[in-house]
């Protein structure tokens, strides 16, 4: 395998116009451009660009949460998002000399306030802007609801403020790097889930997700300590996800606050927690990114130098980097991935650069070769004309032949025995890789190693000279992998012989 290949799988992203209607519909993002708007005539602010406790209350109005008791926690969200965002823009306000007026309509401003807000320029882009201007400006405001959800809650520790206004983090055992790479770590974990998922609207269990940043890889059964770390980050997880929902970032059902203990003060239980009688693991939470977290995610690896690959970016690539990579791809976004591939390029010229992309005695050669056949099955039959330009090609002939009777075409002529046992020898070659990995993949490949040995008497008797620098390789696989033990033999005696003859 080569080493620049991916190492994570592709996604399959949305356009950026389904992703940029999701940003406007999220409910976060969606209150702050409301509040944006309603700021139009000027909305008085406090320090940091605040809304005062008066216009707060207007705001919890406008934004029809009046009857909601955490109404105000909702707009003074999305407030300040807007004002992350660049919604909306402060003045400060100069200190007027006494006896002058206020500048404005005359009226003076509230004691408290430091500034007025007005919408800023970023607002009109929601509506004027492209899709790109629109999903711009929601990643910076998800930047913002991402430090929040790793930020302390200060409610429950104001005691532990340090004179004078500064936060000791040792008092309330909160490092910021860390629990900010803690939720990184998950929601990268939570992406290469999703990609490798044939149903990427599955949601995942929390406990799962936890347990896949704590408990260690070769740990067979986790210690009562692992389990009660992966306990404690459910519950921080809990928290930071209720707090990304409302951006778009991930469709999230809490944990059953029934299944928790309550404690008071001192430690001591109030409430037991309730035993999951049903075994329904989804009330211990349920969480999947949506598409548009998948976009962010992907964007965040980006930034940080991440392969992160998506389908479509190989649609102006070459056809040796569409060979090099389809094989690491699940077979459903290799198919689109192709799809796309061959949309951009006319059937011959493709069929042409692919072929041509498939030739090779290194290593990788077999792979290529494989993702060539698949990927030329999906192109019509206008590609004909460069199929029949192989036909006495030692390495591609044979899968020519094999597109060409597919698509029942006529005058195919007949392969020699050495092209088809080449075919063969390619072809398993390939895929041994992959059923080294996945017993799935090593299932399919025995299989085909059986229908292989059944339907060609004394094969191994040939095999053994085929003139293909996987021989002995494929020889010894055939030889582990066959269950009968009589042909397994033959099959490792062949290895052998194939080997001496390549002089290894």
């Amino acid at each position: 395998m080569s080493a620049d290949r991916p190492t994570l799988p592709p996604v399959r992203l949305h356009s950026d116009a389904e992703l940029a209607r999701d940003a406007l519909s999220a409910p976060l993002f969606a209150r702050a451009a409301r509040l944006a708007r309603w700021a139009e005539a000027g909305v008085p602010v406090g320090v940091g660009g605040e809304l005062l406790e008066e216009r707060l209350a207007d705001a919890v109005d406008h934004l029809g949460l009046a009857g909601d008791e955490d109404g105000a926690g909702y707009a003074a969200e999305a407030w300040q998002l807007a004002v992350d965002t660049g919604l909306v823009e402060i003045e400060e306000t100069e200190e007027p000399e006494e006896g002058a007026e206020s500048a404005g309509d005359g009226d003076e401003l509230p004691e408290a306030a430091t500034g007025t807000a007005a919408p800023g320029e970023e607002l009109s882009l929601l509506t004027s802007g492209s899709p790109q201007d629109i999903l711009d400006i929601w990643l910076g405001g998800m930047e913002t609801v991402l430090a929040d959800a790793v930020a302390p809650d200060l409610s429950d520790i104001a005691d532990q403020i340090a004179e004078g206004g500064e936060l000791d983090l040792d008092a309330i055992d909160w490092n910021p790097e860390e629990e900010a790479e803690l939720l990184d770590g998950i929601l990268g974990n939570l992406y290469l889930l999703t990609a490798l998922n044939e149903d990427p609207a599955q949601a995942v269990p929390l406990p799962a997700l936890a347990a896949s940043m704590i408990v260690p890889d070769d740990m067979d059964e986790p210690t009562d300590d692992i389990l009660e770390e992966v306990s404690e980050a459910m519950m921080r997880l809990d928290d930071q996800f209720r707090v990304l929902q409302p951006i778009g970032l991930v469709d999230y059902q809490p944990v059953d606050e029934a299944l928790i203990e309550e404690l008071d003060e001192d430690g001591a239980t109030v409430r037991p927690a309730e035993p999951l009688e049903d075994e329904d693991v989804s009330r211990y939470g349920m969480v999947r990114l949506t598409p548009l977290g998948v976009y962010a995610v992907r964007a965040r690896m980006l930034d940080a130098g991440v392969d992160a690959p998506a389908v479509g970016d190989l649609t102006d690539k070459g056809a040796d980097v569409l060979l090099d990579a389809l094989p690491d791809y699940p077979e459903p976004l290799a198919q689109a991935e192709s799809e796309q591939w061959l949309a951009a390029r006319t059937p011959v010229d493709a069929a042409r650069d692919l072929l041509s992309a498939a030739r090779g005695d290194d290593e990788d050669g077999p792979r290529r070769r494989l993702a060539c056949q698949q990927t030329l099955s999906l192109a019509g039959a206008e590609a004909e004309p460069a199929l029949r330009e192989v036909l006495d090609d030692g390495q591609l002939g044979g899968l020519a032949r094999v597109w060409l009777a597919e698509r029942g075409a006529a005058d195919i002529p007949e392969p020699s025995q050495d092209m088809i046992f080449w075919l063969t020898v390619d072809t398993i070659a390939a895929q041994l890789g992959a059923a080294e990995a996945d017993e799935e993949s090593a299932a399919e490949l025995r299989g085909l190693v059986e229908g292989v040995v059944g339907q060609h008497n004394g094969f191994f008797d040939a095999a053994w000279r085929v003139d293909h620098p996987a021989t002995s390789d494929v020889l010894e696989a055939m030889g582990r992998l066959h269950p009968d033990k009589k042909t397994a033999k033959e099959a490792r005696k062949a290895a052998f012989k194939a080997r001496s003859r390549q002089g290894g």
